[in-house]
């Protein structure tokens, strides 16, 4: 399963975790996607959406 947003495409970010001691380990943050129902071409689909998309009024969600 792609943790990727369907409008948007925003996707996991990569980075390190860094101690005190400055020692590094591997890290990733992954959007706030949520699936919804939407319409899309006068029908309903399933889609996987971030909450930024969501809250900007980016996706028509089906009743």
């Amino acid at each position: 399963m792609a943790k990727v947003c369907d409008i948007c495409g925003k996707g996991p970010v990569f980075g390190h975790n860094v101690s005190h001691a400055n020692n590094k380990t591997r890290k990733v943050w992954y959007p706030n996607l949520h699936k919804v129902k939407t319409f899309k071409d006068g029908r309903t689909i399933r889609m996987k959406v971030c909450a930024r998309c969501l809250r900007s009024g980016s996706v028509t969600k089906a009743a």
